[in-house]
């Protein structure tokens, strides 16, 4: 595939792997006031955290309920209704953190105006504010064209999609992956791709299942 037009060849791709270290906050909550109060108080990273770490937690089954709150108000306040609407909430529906603390806010907030108490769990079963440090390792493996990455992406480490698909898009501008970050250097003809790239929301996947889906999508465009 040409690509002409492109005035400087992008840099080569340089594949990074990432692992999730969970660090304490200090901070709990053992009722749903408090799991509301605590969620005004911790950094936006804590958000990120329980909304997204559990991609790169090993897991032995399937998990129920798609982050830590939902599944905390379902397990520990045995709040099945409010575990569902707090599921529901997709972290790739909202321009910034914030905005999604809003929304987990008022969910919470919704419920307790329903009720004239505030949901308990026992002691043992507190729910632990964690934030999230990113450890990033350098995998010595570089992609020179897009057209590489098809043989590439099948056998990336789960911890690789994480930081180029996921992470890359808290911290980048534009919030883009790092994939299409890269591809948009080599110019126009690439666009096609691009665009079903950017309509890919992995909330609702596992790494392996966001790893064979992109895998799919440059076979699909670039393969030979």
């Amino acid at each position: 595939m040409s690509t002409a037009g492109s005035e400087s060849r992008p840099e080569v791709f340089r594949v990074k792997d990432c692992a999730l270290l969970s660090v304490a906050t200090g901070v709990r909550a053992q009722t749903l006031k408090e799991l509301r109060d605590g969620l005004l108080s911790v950094e936006g990273n804590s958000l990120y955290h329980h909304f997204w770490g559990r991609l790169l937690r090993p897991r032995l089954d399937e998990p129920e309920y798609t982050n830590d709150f939902a599944s905390w108000a379902y397990h520990a306040l045995h709040e099945k209704p409010l575990a569902e609407r707090l599921s529901m909430a997709n972290p790739s529906e909202f321009e910034n953190l914030e905005q999604l603390r809003e929304e987990v806010v008022e969910i919470l907030e919704q419920r307790l105006d329903e009720s004239e108490w505030s949901p308990g769990a026992r002691a043992d079963q507190q729910f632990h504010f964690l934030q999230a440090r990113v450890v990033i390792f350098d995998t010595g493996v570089s992609i020179g064209t897009p057209e590489d990455l098809v043989g590439v992406l099948p056998s990336l480490p789960t911890g690789s999609v994480y930081y180029h698909f996921i992470d890359a898009r808290r911290r980048t501008q534009g919030r883009r992956d790092d994939f299409s970050a890269w591809l948009s250097g080599f110019g126009e003809s690439y666009r096609p791709l691009l665009a079903r790239i950017a309509a890919l929301d992995p909330y609702f996947s596992s790494l392996k299942e966001v790893r064979y889906l992109l895998a799919e999508l440059f076979r699909t465009h670039l393969g030979r």
